[in-house]
């Protein structure tokens, strides 16, 4: 393989970060221009959820930290920072890869003490990002769930997962396994500018497809719902439509949160593409990461009937999500209640 030449004893002395994270060597690769690969060991790879958390699970999986899909408005952009390293170009390229994360699992997964509890991918970042083509982390973590009786969920924007469908589908005999789709643009120049590394929207409404032809409920997260940019009634209607066409069971929408470093890294980009819309995106966030609650009770009111319209509730609740999102501490830009 073209990395067995990269060093193994790299010099890591400008990531000081990395050295506490089980830094292995640093590998860079034409197939992925642009993008730094640090491989690590890691000790666990399972992370509890604080005890006071609102959502559905207690376990979450991270295969990597950083990510290739450089979505502008990413919640997870400030937890790299804990590595030294920034919440803008450098969580897009400067990818850290659990290597052994699958080993390490399936270790911890044999363990007396493990109660089965549901387990949760995608919460951080995206398991099926380009990386993962190379790496092929995922079926050996699907497997180590399964071989355990745990059930588990996926989260994810990357087609990938495709790849993946036999060994789910078998899984899901075995265990319950939730799949969630996130599909928040349909506009294609929309797209690019806010989510150049991810697969176009027209290919993950086709995945959806096949996870629904293959058996699974699916359930798509229109997350998040950017003010003034993709809230007008036709969009959304288009949208969910387009959902409701591709077999989606239920979908779910809730406006942005520009937490921490995300809120100055999408207003960047917010000022050089839509200059115009600044000053209401100050007006409207303030200086705190939530929209204001009239917004929030705006939006969702015009998603309400819209999902109603499409079929994309859940036993006939709105899917429309509540004006705040999880707490920060929760590491999560969903409303995970998908999972339940």
């Amino acid at each position: 393989m073209r990395w067995q030449n990269q060093t193994l004893d790299a010099d890591d002395g400008a990531l000081p970060g990395l050295s506490r994270a089980g830094f292995v060597r640093t590998v860079e690769t034409p197939e992925f221009e642009g993008i730094t690969f640090h491989e690590v060991l890691c000790k666990s790879a399972l992370n509890k959820m604080p005890e006071n958390s609102t959502l559905p699970f207690q376990w979450t999986i991270n295969p990597m930290r950083g990510c290739s899909h450089a979505c502008r408005y990413c919640f997870a952009r400030p937890t790299h920072e804990y590595l030294d390293l920034d919440a803008g170009r450098d969580f897009d390229a400067q990818i850290v890869v659990k290597t052994n994360i699958a080993a390490v699992l399936r270790k911890e997964l044999g363990r007396k003490s493990w109660q089965r509890d549901p387990v949760a991918l995608g919460t951080n970042t995206d398991p099926y990002q380009r990386a993962e083509g190379r790496y092929r982390l995922m079926p050996g973590i699907i497997r180590a769930l399964t071989d355990s009786g745990t059930p588990f969920s996926i989260l994810t924007k990357g087609t990938l997962l495709r790849r993946d469908l036999p060994l789910l589908t078998l899984a899901a005999r075995e265990v319950p396994v939730s799949m969630a789709v996130s599909i928040a643009i349909l506009d294609p120049e929309l797209h690019r500018g806010l989510e150049s590394g991810t697969p176009a929207p027209r290919a993950r409404l086709d995945m959806v497809r096949a996870l629904t032809d293959a058996g699974f409920a699916v359930h798509v997260m229109v997350a998040p719902v950017l003010p003034y940019l993709t809230d007008s009634r036709a969009h959304l209607d288009e949208l969910f439509g387009a959902i409701a066409a591709a077999g989606a069971a239920s979908a779910v929408a809730f406006p942005m949160h520009l937490r921490g470093s995300t809120r100055g890294w999408f207003l960047g980009w917010l000022a050089e593409a839509h200059p115009a819309l600044l000053r209401r995106y100050r007006q409207l966030y303030g200086r705190g990461a939530y929209v204001t609650p009239e917004y929030a009770a705006w939006l969702r009111e015009r998603v309400t009937p819209l999902l109603e319209r499409h079929g994309l509730t859940r036993n006939g609740e709105s899917a429309a999500a509540p004006a705040r999102g999880p707490e920060p501490h929760e590491r999560a830009d969903t409303q995970l209640a998908l999972f339940a």
